[in-house]
């Protein structure tokens, strides 16, 4: 009897602790997530690997957390959106078929070249965003000519698929790409990215993937809480110190997803 507590105690104290640290890689990478407009898959989806979890399981499971990242920065945040609805139309009815077709055919591609090609981009947006020294600190409302929307939908259509596919970095991709077509700030653009990507492109990705296995549901319920959590915390802070925080929060999370990109495309071609 008391060799049955001891092991059941055993199991507990591992539970208990595989719990409170998937919570607080959770918390933090979707708080620095929350900051930078995407790259909660840098910690969260290894620590889940890590955990013993499946990848397209863990994949499933981190795209549902990162739900909640989305409703908790874009419930702080809302006001942000001010008056670019058109826009969230537009990036939810041309993305989420590339997130579908990302989601499907995730079992057939190679991952190791949608890493390179990502990881390579995310560093390029680093060094970009470094180089303009202006870009994202200001807000303006430009106004696109037929040739530009066309160019954005497509955009948002092929990173649609990426997101479907891979777990790091597609957020990113939609910040930038906002700023960039629309003239939006930081706190703006990632806003959008939020409610845009954050909420429905992951949900229906993890739907999708789900279909390739189960998804553990005690793990899921702790990711979360803490991706809900972190993702309120995070928009809380980035609202409270402004555009020059956010952008270099950005260039950071930039970098470290793409040197862990490259990192595992290198490591899956050895």
């Amino acid at each position: 009897m008391l060799y049955l507590l001891t092991i059941l105690l055993g199991n507990f104290d591992h539970s208990l602790f595989k719990s409170i640290y998937i919570f607080l890689i959770s918390f933090f990478s979707n708080t620095f997530s929350a900051i930078s407009g995407g790259g909660a898959g840098l910690l969260q989806l290894p620590a889940l690997i890590l955990s013993g979890v499946p990848y397209y399981q863990a994949l499933a499971s981190h795209k549902l957390a990162t739900v909640a990242l989305g409703i908790g920065g874009s419930l702080r945040n809302y006001k942000s959106l001010g008056n670019d609805i058109s826009v969230a139309w537009q990036i939810l009815i041309f993305g989420l078929p590339g997130v579908i077709l990302g989601a499907s055919v995730v079992e057939y591609i190679s991952e190791k070249y949608l890493y390179l090609i990502l990881g390579i981009i995310s560093i390029l947006l680093a060094f970009y965003s470094f180089l303009k020294p202006n870009l994202g600190l200001s807000s303006g409302n430009k106004k696109l000519n037929l040739v530009h929307k066309i160019r954005f939908l497509i955009f948002i259509f092929l990173i649609g698929i990426l997101n479907g596919s891979i777990s790091s970095g597609t957020g990113l991709l939609v910040t930038i790409l906002l700023i960039k077509t629309f003239e939006m700030d930081f706190l703006r653009a990632i806003s959008m990215t939020f409610f845009t990507v954050g909420i429905f492109w992951n949900f229906i990705g993890a739907v999708f993937l789900a279909r390739i296995g189960s998804v553990p549901s005690n793990i899921l319920i702790v990711l979360i809480i803490g991706s809900f959590t972190g993702g309120y915390f995070g928009a809380h802070l980035s609202k409270l110190n402004g555009n020059t925080l956010i952008k270099k929060t950005f260039i950071t999370v930039c970098i470290l997803v793409g040197i862990s990109l490259l990192i595992k495309s290198i490591k899956s071609f050895l």
